[in-house]
């Protein structure tokens, strides 16, 4: 188990080095922009105590970082938690030096200050990003990443061990399951390939087993056949040895801001939030909508006209394209696009449909589209012909971020999860298209539709517009 942890060990103390070097760049930086030209100072000694002050403060910044957790192995990788108690640290420090300053009526230049802090914490935002970068390339090789045995009924104990593994980036690779109290042969499904390293509900079991595979963390799934004692054993056994011990509930799709814990009885009871878009978050998603929608129509107009220009001479037709699309509560809008394909090209799509098979699917896609025009193809590939939808946006028919708007006769396919897609106002952009766009399956764009709606905010909102022009870019694959 040692070996397994060396890549922890190896990124706390490149986390360290990078910390320092970051911080006492941008404190020393400051001193020298403000201080380092000309005759700054009334007095050496001014110019001696500002050094110092400069040296003491990387110092605690740097104490800082690590007491605050930001290089704690578990959050390297995923999530956002790391950047939060980098840029927590850094705003508690320089908060106590401004109390500090004005409570003993210190003179702290605020030129050095204002210089400090966003250098220094755009610095070190930078230097993570780039670690993680190229820690997430490692963990897809199967380096620097937790070996797990998930214990639980085989239900559960496959949904964790299958949604662990899907996600590289987040550092847990499952190399065995543990399925205490289950009858052997245990019932999992074809292709799930981990093996099962046991049965007997024992922690004395539990325990041989683990010390057998060698792994670093034990993560408890819901529905697991063990007495809250026996799993109280199994945690002070598990931290005997070094290992990690992860208990995953049955929630699925569930971001952290909405999951609040509080202690009752020695329980840790997990409360879950109801996710609402309404009052002041409706509101500074409408107005986000309205101050984005119309930047990027005054930014683009001059590629909208030569794009107009462009489908005009393409082939006969109209320069824009309009389709009832199923929006917010399942009522109707106008969707507005460039047109990309030949005229009459709806009259067509339900035979090329049967052709291909997919006419019972929630989601009408054809492949080697033969309707799509020459420039339309280009239009689609860069997903150009969507710009006429800020139009749509403007108006309140639409998102900038959003689950994809459908046909009436996709949504009446819709099953009860699928239904609430029309929960929310309908996107240019959304969760699936920045993960995969067309090449995902209508199941796993539905759980990432569900899963913005669920866990909505504007955060999420700015880092998906973000990922959007990546993935158009990227060519993989129109919306």
């Amino acid at each position: 188990m040692g070996e397994n942890l060396e890549w922890r060990r190896k990124y706390a103390w490149r986390l360290t080095i990078v910390d320092a070097c970051i911080v006492l760049w941008a404190t020393l930086g400051a001193f020298l922009i403000r201080f380092g030209v000309g005759d700054q100072f009334a007095t050496e000694e001014t110019s001696v105590a500002y050094a110092v002050f400069a040296i003491v403060l990387a110092v605690v910044w740097w104490v800082m970082l690590g007491a605050w957790g930001s290089r704690n192995s578990t959050i390297l990788g995923s999530g956002t938690d790391e950047y939060k108690r980098i840029a927590s640290a850094s705003l508690w420090l320089f908060g106590l030096i401004a109390v500090l300053s004005y409570t003993f009526k210190v003179d702290t230049a605020r030129g050095f200050v204002g210089l400090a802090l966003p250098a220094g914490l755009g610095g070190l935002l930078l230097s993570r990003w780039l670690i993680r970068q190229h820690l997430t390339l490692e963990r897809g090789r199967g380096a620097s990443s937790s070996r797990v045995m998930v214990v639980g009924s085989p239900y559960a104990a496959e949904h964790l061990a299958r949604s662990l593994s899907s996600r590289p980036s987040a550092g847990y690779s499952p190399v065995a399951v543990y399925l205490p109290g289950a009858s052997a042969p245990a019932d999992l499904p074809d292709g799930f390939d981990i093996p099962v390293a046991g049965y007997d509900p024992t922690v004395a079991s539990i325990i041989t087993a683990i010390r057998f595979t060698g792994v670093d963390a034990v993560a408890i799934s819901a529905g697991v056949n063990l007495r809250p004692l026996d799993l109280r054993r199994l945690g002070w056994e598990l931290a005997a040895l070094n290992v990690s011990m992860i208990l995953a509930p049955a929630l699925t799709d569930v971001a952290g801001p909405r999951i609040h814990t509080q202690p009752v009885a020695g329980l840790p009871l997990i409360h879950v939030s109801t996710p609402k878009l309404t009052g002041g978050k409706k509101v500074a998603k409408r107005a986000f909508d309205i101050a984005g929608a119309g930047s990027l129509l005054l930014l683009a107009a001059p590629v909208l006209a030569v794009l107009a220009v462009l489908t005009k001479m393409s082939s006969p037709g109209p320069v824009f394209y309009t389709q009832e699309r199923v929006g917010l509560r399942a009522t109707t809008f106008n969707m507005v696009k460039f047109r990309s394909m030949v005229t009459g090209a709806d009259l067509q799509l339900s035979g090329l449909l049967l052709a291909q098979g997919s006419a019972d699917k929630p989601l009408f896609k054809i492949e080697n589209d033969p309707r799509i025009t020459p420039v339309g193809r280009i239009l689609r590939k860069y997903s150009l012909d969507e710009l006429p939808q800020l139009f749509n946006v403007l108006t309140g028919s639409m998102s900038l971020v959003g689950p994809r708007p459908q046909r009436d006769g996709e949504v009446a396919l819709y099953d009860d999860d699928a239904r609430r897609r029309l929960y929310v106002q309908p996107g240019m952009s959304g969760l699936w298209q920045v993960s995969g766009r067309s090449n995902l399956s209508w199941e796993e764009s539905i759980r990432l539709d569900l899963y913005y709606v669920e866990n909505w905010s504007l955060m999420s909102d700015l880092v998906i517009l973000f990922k959007t022009f990546k993935a158009v870019f990227a060519s993989t694959g129109a919306v």
